[in-house]
């Protein structure tokens, strides 16, 4: 199986760059015989059912669809089109009020709202650009077909944006803050591993090593230190470790007082918790050394059982005293014997 899982990828590899040379020979005017249009389409189809045929035979083997569909494509062919499918489901999340991810208890804390202008300036350029690559492509009908999807595309995309951040607003939740942007950012940093947090305005950040700047209309007001560091996955899924993470929120100052009321709550209880277990290590402790006092009682009863045995021993003192005693001979009880004559 490990076998035919690198013939698909190489044929895909293979197949996807000459879709695109025949994709801008089209769009050129370049005549291309029918014959090599229908070759390019048959292998397409072909690659695709071979595809699906391996996908259902990993699936069946016992993993999940994920599993079978990771061992099949690349992982960084997996995050991009996630990311692509997720913007798109967060318009029609968008369109009908709906967030992702929270649940009954969670502190909400919304952070698109100084973004907002920004993407909505760009989805009207973009617009512009479509009306306007649609009149100048009037006489190419291919290439005006091809112009108008990546233009409509490109307006779903920015304003998948904003949508993806309105609809995945920052959590606090019990295991820990939970910091989001758009569609590619989705941290978990648990409470116990907050050392400090502060409400701080930057506004020009640098990219460090174990740094990360979730800004939101190039402003961070919040810096998070933490005492371990936390796995932030870049986009395209390469590991990421980071120590000092800065977040935006519309309301970072109601964001830093319950998240620093929840980091000393969470500290409180840790130490409770350790307090608890030195007691109950303190407890056994003292128990077990209790056992370890009264085991010597114990073992002087025991010692002093061979008195009953001396005591039991001395029995047969008794016995030889009655043995000794002298028997006692029985006297006759008849008649006495005359006495004779004098001699």
């Amino acid at each position: 199986m490990t076998a035919v899982i690198r013939l698909l990828r190489g044929l895909s590899y293979a197949f996807l760059p000459a879709e695109l040379v025949l994709l801008v020979c089209l769009v050129a005017g370049v005549r291309i015989p029918p014959a090599a249009l229908a070759v390019a389409e048959l292998a397409g189809l072909a690659l695709l059912l071979t595809g699906s045929a391996v996908f259902l035979r990993l699936w069946r083997r016992g993993g999940s669809a994920r599993q079978a569909l990771g061992e099949l494509v690349p992982e960084p062919v997996l995050r991009l089109v996630g990311h692509e499918l997720r913007l798109m489901a967060s318009l029609v999340r968008w369109v009908g009020r709906r967030r992702v991810g929270v649940r009954p208890g969670d502190q909400v804390f919304p952070h698109a709202r100084d973004q907002a202008a920004l993407l909505y300036g760009f989805a009207f350029v973009c617009l512009v650009e479509t009306v306007g690559m649609s009149y100048l492509l009037a006489d190419w009908p291919v290439a005006h077909a091809i112009m108008l999807v990546v233009d409509v595309y490109t307006v779903l995309f920015v304003l998948g944006l904003h949508a993806a951040s309105v609809t995945r607003p920052h959590l606090l939740t019990a295991d820990g803050l939970r910091l989001r942007q758009a569609a590619h950012v989705d941290l978990l940093v648990p409470l116990d591993r907050i050392a400090s947090v502060r409400y701080e305005l930057v506004f020009s950040h640098e990219k460090k090593e174990g740094e990360l700047n979730l800004a939101v209309g190039s402003q961070t007001s919040l810096t998070i230190e933490l005492t371990e560091p936390v796995d932030a996955p870049r986009f395209l899924g390469a590991p990421r470790p980071v120590r000092i993470v800065r977040c935006h929120a519309d309301d970072a100052r109601t964001l830093y007082r319950a998240l620093s009321q929840a980091v000393a709550a969470a500290a409180d209880a840790g130490t409770a918790v350790a307090a608890a277990a030195d007691a109950g290590t303190a407890v056994t402790a003292a128990a077990d050394a209790g056992t370890g006092v009264a085991q010597p009682a114990d073992t002087r009863t025991a010692v002093a059982q061979p008195a009953d045995t001396r005591t039991a021993a001395a029995q047969p003192a008794d016995t030889r005293t009655a043995a000794a005693q002298p028997a006692v001979t029985p006297v006759r009880t008849g008649p006495s014997p005359t006495p004779g004559p004098p001699v």
